[in-house]
């Protein structure tokens, strides 16, 4: 909510409102960027992935933009600047994400339309059952006719066909809840069923959204275990955000970092440092090249392996030899393949939408088998992919977790957020994944199917039941039987009726998903 404004050589706290284009402001490391704006002095790496959908925080140095609600991971530098309050690419996101949410017509409801109907179809026949009788009832015509209009009006009480829907629903939220889906509203689940084709976001929904060592090869003849300590010793030191990656790994083998000296961090390359007198590298390709160091045979296919898998390669050597390599990805969680084949096989068209690189999108696409995919998406290419294949004819559920997805979410026929994610995709969306886990997607569709049939159901049951009682109550079985249905009798059917549609609709607690 507050700023540091640079204001000659004096730092000035102030609200981000009053924040006008051209004030030079300072971001210090953790904290998120208030306004857009192009950076002047210092350099850092900024989270982008909210915005842009690619996890790898992207480096910032003079003459970068950098964009409000991005947040600023190591190091500091100042900016100026730009786009304030509504100007800002995360404001027009969320206004574009209102404008979509504004343009939805409210569905309306079967039982609404049939209610308006049924109320005074019930009336009418009541008031001509007693009319009947008393034309055509003869002495006892008044007496009859009274009595068949009131049970007429209590047996035909609307209550089964208005706990018909609400019901279902109910249990059906419940049931959602039990198994770690949160549903905002019954427009959802009513619709979920529907749904044809399904576009999932790919960093933080089909993937776990942070970086991570996924491989690591030695040179032959190298003795990196006793070596790793001074690796760790100079990705502690480093402010690149892929050294947590590495030091994180590094980590899980209980080393302690060797105690170096002389770091020094390499803008664009890496860093260097020197233990008990010899110089070690940490950094990419660039970095060995500029220093001579040969890469050994048996690691050259496995670095091309790594690079097509779109995974970023980690060297460390010493100033003569190669050590070992580190390859870092944005790993795929653990359900998603089994998720994306779960959606194939109940019919779905699968499509990815990514931020990030053609490369790395390509890569992940590959390992989940979703062969409709898009890289280098911004979140205005986002919503015009959904809006596209509605105008097709599709039905469409959209699964993200970033502010970037938060416009796709709002126009798509079912909204569907991570829980992991940001607080916008959770507030957009109809349905939130409590552990992000794809698999309960799935679940999801059956669930909504199961309610809209039991709503079917309770509806068949609630009309059938209209259908054979309301002619009986209205007397027709007199002129043959001498039976006319008691009020007092109707009333105990009334209840029965609603009693039979609540039992059905409890049936879902019981559905396994």
């Amino acid at each position: 909510k507050s700023v540091r404004l640079i204001k000659g050589d004096q730092e000035i706290e102030t609200l981000i409102k009053d924040v006008n284009p051209g004030d030079q402001i300072l971001v210090r490391s953790g904290e998120k960027i208030p306004v857009d704006g192009e950076v002047y002095e210092g350099n850092s790496f900024v989270d982008e992935s909210m915005i842009s959908g690619e996890p790898v925080p992207v480096e910032k140095e003079k003459g970068m933009k950098v964009f409000a609600g991005t947040i600023n991971q190591k190091g500091s530098f100042k900016f100026k600047a730009e786009k304030v309050g509504s100007e800002t690419m995360l404001a027009n996101i969320i206004q574009m994400v209102r404008d979509a949410q504004g343009s939805k017509a409210p569905v309306q409801r079967l039982v609404d339309k049939i209610a308006g109907i049924f109320v005074p179809v019930v009336i009418l026949i009541s008031i001509l059952s007693l009319v009947a009788w008393l034309v055509f009832g003869g002495p006892d015509g008044f007496t009859h006719g009274l009595l068949a209009m009131v049970t007429v009006l209590v047996i035909a009480c609307p209550c089964a066909l208005g706990l018909a829907t609400p019901t279902a629903i109910i249990v059906g939220v419940g049931k959602g809840a039990e198994n770690g889906i949160l549903i905002k509203d019954a427009e959802s689940l009513e619709s979920a069923y529907k749904v044809d084709t399904i576009v999932l976001d790919k960093t933080g929904t089909i993937t776990i959204g942070k970086p991570v060592v996924t491989d690591f090869e030695k040179a032959d003849n190298a003795d990196s275990e006793n070596l790793n300590g001074i690796l760790l010793g100079i990705e502690n030191s480093s402010e690149h955000p892929l050294a947590d990656a590495v030091v994180l790994k590094l980590k899980e083998e209980n080393l302690t970092a060797s105690k170096i000296s002389n770091f020094e961090s390499i803008t664009g390359r890496g860093a260097s440092a020197i233990f008990e007198g010899e110089k070690y590298f940490v950094g990419n390709d660039k970095l060995m090249a500029e220093n001579k160091i040969d890469i050994p045979l048996n690691l050259k296919s496995k670095i091309q392996e790594f690079q097509e898998n779109a995974k970023t390669v980690i060297y460390f050597s010493s100033s003569k030899k190669l050590i070992s390599i580190y390859a870092i990805a944005d790993q795929i969680k653990e359900t998603s393949r089994e998720a994306v084949k779960e959606l194939q096989k109940l019919g779905l068209d699968v499509y990815m939408l990514s931020g990030d690189s053609q490369q790395t999108t390509s890569a992940v696409a590959r390992q989940v088998n979703v062969s409709s995919f898009k890289a280098e998406v911004m979140p205005s290419d986002k919503f015009d992919f959904i809006k596209k294949l509605q105008d097709e004819g599709k039905i469409v559920a959209m699964v993200g977790d970033g502010i970037n997805d938060s416009q796709a979410l709002a126009q798509a026929n079912v909204s569907i957020a991570m829980g992991k994610g940001s607080d916008i995709a959770m507030d957009v969306a109809k349905m939130t994944l409590i552990s992000s886990d794809l698999n309960k997607i799935p679940k999801a569709l059956k669930l909504s199917k199961e309610i809209v049939q039991t709503i079917r159901q309770n509806l068949f049951w609630a009309f059938i039941y209209n259908v054979i009682g309301i002619p009986i109550a209205a007397g027709l079985l007199f002129p043959f039987t001498g039976f006319l249905l008691n009020p007092m009798i109707a009333g105990a059917a009334m209840a029965l009726s609603s009693v039979s549609v609540v039992s059905n609709s409890l049936r879902l607690k019981w559905q396994k998903l």
